[in-house]
């Protein structure tokens, strides 16, 4: 079976690497849509360097080493990786003239995080996430969540966002062409949210907010520039290496279309960049109605409900730890959507007054007739900590974790 992989930016070639790792797939080939330096030598050479991974032969051969690229040629566009055949395209930038078809190849994952709107039709000339479908592949992933540019349009019937582990049994072959991975951090959030969900339920949280401390991403920039004409946010144009920079995120609005219980509580999600390479750390808290008798909400049954997720269903992907992380321990952290730091998770519980003759919706009549104007209701506020590496070791293990869920099923 192919795999034809469209980009060749972080996710991209971190796609590439994982797939010749595990061999899952019998050969690849990868759209660069350009020539590449002096020819595929340089290709060869960024593909076994990385600045944040260090180099393909100790990824793939540890500390014994070895060369994993061989056979390059240049005129064929092919190389042999770990004995994996991959053939270079360097021509077609727009999905629809990127020949799948011709190369065989079914599954198409798409890191360019160029072409996000399922509802673009596939002869745009601007490209679409769909061309790739006209070019002869079955299926296509996406590396990003969806963006519907028009907001009069629905999600069409033939896309869903999918998290593995959480909700890959909702994709049906039969009629999803499209499938988007959703992004790191909502990979890393469902893997914090599910949980808790199916331990309270969705009516005992009152509210959920989230703040990721994003490492920086080839979106923004080394040194201060200009803004283009039309810029809002001026923060984006300001140079990454020495600046904490506010932006926004899409997180909890791709986690509703994950786990669609999240969209009947009130959650609000924010994104901090700062000066790293990867490594990433979402904080969630979490409003939680709390039982006048019975067990207390603390931090030892917050954790327990972590403890027991990371050692069962969730146990592929969920990283219960107890030890003292930095960023840093995160990067390359293998199969894990995310590492819950349970030495932080902390919790506070009080009574929330309500007043009763304030609720929207009673009539005066009915307020006249109540016999308790203010009700105290216990709340306890919990909070967690979850690393993720916002490259290689959690989304793009998720990534080709879904890539060969959907391959499996395609033949």
């Amino acid at each position: 079976m192919k795999l034809g992989i469209n980009g060749m930016g972080r996710i991209g070639k971190l796609t590439l690497w994982q797939h010749i790792a595990k061999q899952s797939f019998d050969e690849i080939v990868v759209n660069v849509g350009r020539d590449v330096g002096r020819g595929l030598e340089d290709l060869a050479q960024v593909i076994r360097k990385d600045s944040t991974y260090g180099s393909l032969a100790s990824y793939l051969y540890g500390f014994r080493g070895g060369e994993p690229i061989t056979a390059i040629d240049n005129d064929a566009g092919t190389m042999l990786i770990h004995g994996v055949p991959v053939t270079f395209l360097r021509r077609a930038r727009n999905p629809k003239d990127i020949p799948w078809g011709e190369h065989g190849v079914g599954l198409v994952v798409d890191c360019t995080g160029a072409f996000v709107d399922p509802t673009v039709p596939a002869d745009d000339p601007r490209g679409a996430l769909r061309g790739h479908l006209e070019a002869g592949a079955e299926k296509v992933l996406l590396s990003a969540p969806f963006k519907i540019k028009n907001k009069e349009l629905s999600m069409p019937e033939d896309a869903i966002t999918c998290v593995m582990g959480i909700n890959n049994e909702q994709y049906d072959p039969s009629q999803h062409r499209l499938i988007s991975a959703a992004s790191c951090t909502t990979t890393c959030l469902s893997y914090m949210m599910k949980p808790m969900l199916e331990h309270f339920g969705v009516q005992r949280i009152l509210s959920a907010s989230m703040v990721t401390i994003h490492a920086a991403t080839s979106s923004q920039m080394v040194l201060d520039a200009v803004p283009k004409a039309g810029a809002t946010d001026l923060r984006k144009n300001r140079a990454v290496m020495n600046n904490i920079i506010l932006t926004t995120t899409g997180a909890a609005k791709a986690l509703a279309e994950v786990i669609p219980q999240v969209a009947e509580i009130g959650f609000m999600a924010e994104s901090v960049r700062i000066p790293t390479n990867s490594g990433s750390l979402v904080i969630l808290t979490l409003n939680l109605q709390s039982e006048a008798e019975g067990e207390p909400i603390n931090r030892q049954a917050v954790n327990a409900i972590y403890r027991e997720a990371s050692q069962g269903l969730y146990r592929d992907h969920l990283v219960f730890s107890e030890a003292q992380n930095v960023s840093s321990d995160i990067i390359g952290f293998p199969k894990a959507a995310t590492v819950i730091e349970s030495r932080e998770t902390h919790t506070r519980t009080a009574y929330s007054h309500v007043d009763l003759s304030r609720l929207p919706g009673l009539s005066s009549e009915i307020k006249a007739q109540l016999q308790v104007t203010r009700l105290d209701v216990p709340v306890t506020q919990a909070v967690v900590y979850g690393w993720y590496d916002n490259e290689f070791g959690s989304y793009t293990n998720m990534l080709g974790n879904l890539t060969e869920h959907v391959g499996q099923q395609l033949f």
